[in-house]
């Protein structure tokens, strides 16, 4: 233990090969750095609201309207990260450390984030099953198979997603007070692990998520700086891909790529957390930023449409990669029919995807890897990327990204108790410990839960009468639905009564609330010891 720096949680086996004096105190260094203006940022989130709730407009910038004219180009493809076509996301833990690097795909996304439960095992084993993995000392055997990484010029890219900017760690304190989760996660695994990525020809690269403006890139630039310059590492060896997955980011796409442009990597279409930050954002606006349920809402509806296309438009100008949404379905291997409508509603997004100018996409599931690389391969053949095509042809305007009305769709009583039966499964599995959860052939994460119960507070909140049933969603109708999801729950297989107690709690709180909690994931994250 370094100086000032607090160890809350209990220090497990092999905790203190991760935890080491060095390494933290590197991460505390970064924290007394770069805390205050993290902070600062989240302050000026929280004005930015309060503007959007009285009446305020999103727009782009005029004070960043030189960067959008100017001349200027991101750093190239780093090592490892030139083809992309497709890439896999999930959890740190062991099991999924050797499939997502087996799995085929081009680059793995490990998740500290919304695939993962931030329990404070979850948390340091994740580094270390990273660390493990470089150093190919993660192979072991559960329930009589064999998990084995193949040879290393087989495995996809590592690029891992650390905790967002808003979100704390508990289980270590700087000077008295939580270190930033975010900071933590980036400067373990950096720490320990970019030397090794660079002696295995590659480097430290990483998924930066829920930015919501400009600034909040800048503030990563400025700590990708000084780490490097701390361990010794040549400055823009780091590479990070950003997901626009909030609203506000939308309008800055340019801006975010100019803060990070000698270590960017491009761009996401994080589409589901997208999809919440638009109900969050203008949640007190009335029926004008009202989408239906969350499964009528497609990738076609003209305000999604306007912000992948400028999407690529913006990263193709400047010589970024564009990565497309994550194709969420898990395979049955019991129904072949469920697979197959699903599989073809999969080969249409991603077809959408390579059509549209993205150099690649993401997967859920190792068995849903082929398949966008096949519809990929088609497009590409044997380029790496389709950073050539310009899509000059694109002309987004803001009123294009802000047309959330035109948007088709009804809202039922069924899209009502799908949302509270994934809200209440989600939970209790996140309290559980398990972040990335199969719920009705779909890996469920934050982001989905958010949705779901975003979607309630806000049709509450609007007095909105369900089209099958004429129902009005009041908060006693929404509380009998709770109930009667929750009993056909508990009829089920693998239900928890403690967990699901905890989990329906805090779904009532995130949807019933008067007051709307900001990330569900902040009371959630109390919750846990």
């Amino acid at each position: 233990m370094t100086e000032d720096v607090e160890i809350k949680g209990p220090l497990l086996d092999r905790f203190d090969e991760i935890l080491t004096p060095e390494a933290l105190g590197f991460v505390a260094t970064l924290q007394r750095e770069f805390d205050p203006r993290r902070r600062e940022l989240l302050a000026a989130r929280q004005a930015r609201q309060e503007d959007l709730s009285a009446g305020g407009m999103l727009d782009f910038l005029p004070e960043t309207a030189h960067v959008r004219e100017s001349e200027w180009r991101v750093a190239p493809p780093a090592p490892g990260l030139e083809d992309r076509r497709v890439e896999i996301t999930g959890p740190v833990d062991r099991k999924m450390t050797i499939n997502a690097l087996n799995s085929g795909a081009k680059v793995w996304l490990a998740d500290f984030e919304d695939a993962n439960s931030p329990t404070w095992e979850n948390t340091i084993n994740g580094q270390l099953n990273l660390r493990d993995a470089l150093d190919r000392a993660i192979d072991f055997e559960a329930g009589g198979k064999t998990y084995a990484l193949r040879p290393d010029e087989e495995l996809a890219t590592i690029v891992v997603r650390p905790r967002g900017w808003h979100l704390p760690e508990k289980h270590i304190l700087v000077d008295g007070a939580r270190m930033s989760a975010s900071l933590l996660d980036f400067g373990l695994y950096f720490f320990h692990c970019a030397k090794r990525q660079i002696g295995k020809g590659r480097g430290p690269y990483f998924y930066l998520p829920k930015m919501e403006s400009h600034l909040e890139a800048r503030l990563w630039n400025d700590v990708f700086v000084r780490a490097q310059e701390l361990l010794g590492v040549p400055r823009g060896t780091i590479r990070a891909t950003v997901l626009i997955e909030t609203y506000p980011a939308a309008f800055e796409m340019e801006e975010i790529l100019y803060e990070l442009r000698e270590h960017s990597a491009g761009l996401n279409a994080g589409r589901w957390d997208y999809l919440f930050s638009v109900i969050k954002k203008f949640r007190t606006r009335g029926r004008e930023f009202l989408l239906p349920e969350r499964n009528a809402v497609t990738m076609t509806a003209p305000f999604m449409r306007a912000y992948t296309e400028l999407l690529v438009r913006t990263c193709h100008k400047r010589g970024a990669h564009a990565i497309g949404g994550m194709a969420a379905f898990i395979p049955s291997r019991r129904d072949p029919e469920v697979n197959k409508v699903a599989l073809e509603k999969v080969r249409a997004d991603k077809t959408r995807e390579s059509g549209d100018g993205f150099d690649g996409s993401w997967v859920a599931h190792p068995d849903l890897v082929p398949i966008c690389r096949e519809v990929f391969d088609g497009v590409l053949g044997d380029r790496p990327n389709q950073l050539d095509r310009q899509r000059e042809d694109v002309n987004v305007t803001a009123e294009d990204l802000l047309s959330v009305s035109k948007t088709p769709g009804e809202i039922t009583e069924a899209g009502l108790r799908s949302n509270v039966d994934v809200g209440l499964r989600y939970l209790a599995a996140w309290m559980g410990g398990n972040g990335a959860a199969a719920i009705h052939n779909l890996m469920e994460d934050a982001a989905t839960a958010e949705i779901s119960r975003s979607q309630v507070w806000q049709w509450i909140h609007n007095d909105i009468t369900l089209a099958d049933t004429g129902a009005v969603v009041t908060r006693e109708l929404v509380e009998r639905i709770i109930e009667e999801e929750l009993a056909g729950i508990a009829a089920g297989p693998g239900y928890d009564e403690k967990l699901y107690a905890q989990a329906t709690a805090l779904f009532k709180e995130v949807a019933l609330d008067d007051d709307f909690a900001e990330f569900l994931t902040l009371p959630a994250y109390e919750r846990m010891p």
